[in-house]
């Protein structure tokens, strides 16, 4: 029979499930994500690290998995909740069951949790930490674990998942040479890269300013990543200093906010953060909209936006008219809070990686 698996939310709500067949506890910040496939690549971004991730979509597993959809080279969330986990998958590609990938990277996971009940509490009560369990039910004992795990604000992971050493990708032939900073960057994004006719040579997150300036890069990519971006102050050192080169600068997600603070901008917790694949944002310098995927808790402040004499609004969320995009004026520097390689739209915001490149041949 299966075991019963239990889901203890830091304001003291307990809910009950069934473990999918893997034993443990494991705690994160719980968090929802709205995407009704690309559970997968969801489950191996690193901007992932640290969360518990709750599926609202019902049934997940029943495609199975594949090794070309990984965004890394392991799963980095600390659990999975869903409706309906599906052991069995039917997909002619499919290399192996969703059970058995999480089997093999020691990946806990529960299901028969009412997932639309939790997602409408947690989405009134804000993001938390939780702990899932398949060991105790007890409250006590799930409450002073909890207790001892750390709050996402204020917590550095970029150093949890960035590559240990530089690498590169791309055909040594290609017209522009690239830097990306990997704060948890995602496979796909070296993809695009590579796709616009760029060699992109890969960093550590800690890398230092004279270490980039020993190669003569057309320009520097800040990826994505997980955590609070104030708490990287070895990052933010390194972007103020890239930003004295004036050589083109992306930005993406943590990136972004990072770009952004080195301008003096302000980041901020949000209440539960953006996380799915059907997120609306204008343009505001095209008049456009994009459907875009995201995934964030945190964002940069609209009010710090709006005095800084440097930097201007280029994207805006439709939803709760948040940050998510900047440019710096008269620098050749710009960011977006979402991820551009992904296609939801199916091809929306690919042109980004075009506005890099212009600006690199420029």
């Amino acid at each position: 029979m299966p075991e019963v698996a239990c889901l203890y939310l830091q304001d003291g709500t307990l809910w009950r499930g069934r473990s999918v067949g893997l034993s443990g506890t494991k705690w994160g910040e719980l968090c929802f994500n709205t995407g009704m496939t690309g559970y997968q690549e969801i489950f191996t971004d690193p901007s992932y690290a640290g969360q518990i991730v709750l599926c609202t979509h019902p049934h997940i597993g029943n495609y199975g998995t594949c090794d070309a959809e990984q965004e890394s080279s392991k799963i980095q969330i600390n659990g999975l909740i869903c409706r309906s986990f599906s052991h069995n998958f039917s997909r002619i590609d499919a290399q192996k069951s969703l059970f058995q990938y999480f089997k093999d990277q020691k990946i806990i996971a529960i299901d028969e949790i009412d997932t639309r009940s939790l997602v409408r509490h947690i989405r009134n009560q804000g993001a938390m930490n939780a702990v899932i369990s398949t060991e105790t039910d007890n409250v006590s004992e799930l409450a002073a674990y909890l207790s001892q795990c750390p709050a996402m604000d204020g917590l550095e992971l970029s150093s949890a998942v960035t590559t240990s050493c530089p690498y590169t990708v791309g055909d040594e032939t290609a017209p522009y040479h690239v830097a990306a900073l990997d704060f948890g960057i995602k496979r796909s994004i070296l993809t695009m890269l590579n796709m616009y006719g760029c060699r992109v040579t890969v960093f550590p997150a800690n890398v230092s300013i004279s270490e980039l300036l020993i190669y003569q890069f057309d320009g520097y990519f800040l990826s994505n990543g997980p955590g609070d971006p104030a708490a990287m102050n070895y990052a933010l050192k390194t972007v103020q200093e890239l930003t004295k080169q004036d050589k083109p600068i992306f930005g993406i997600c943590m990136g972004h906010q990072l770009l952004g603070l080195s301008f003096g901008l302000q980041t901020y917790k949000m209440f539960n953060g953006h996380r799915g694949l059907n997120h609306p944002v204008k343009n505001l310098q095209t008049g456009l909209s994009e459907i875009t995927s995201q995934n964030h808790g945190f964002a940069i402040s609209m009010d710090s936006l709006k005095k800084s004499a440097e930097v201007s609004l280029s994207h805006i969320n439709l939803n709760d008219n948040t940050v998510e995009g900047i440019i710096i004026r008269d620098k050749p520097f710009f960011s977006v809070q979402y991820h551009p390689e992904s296609s939801p739209g199916p091809h929306d915001s690919h042109y980004l990686f075009q506005k890099f490149v212009q600006l690199m041949a420029n």
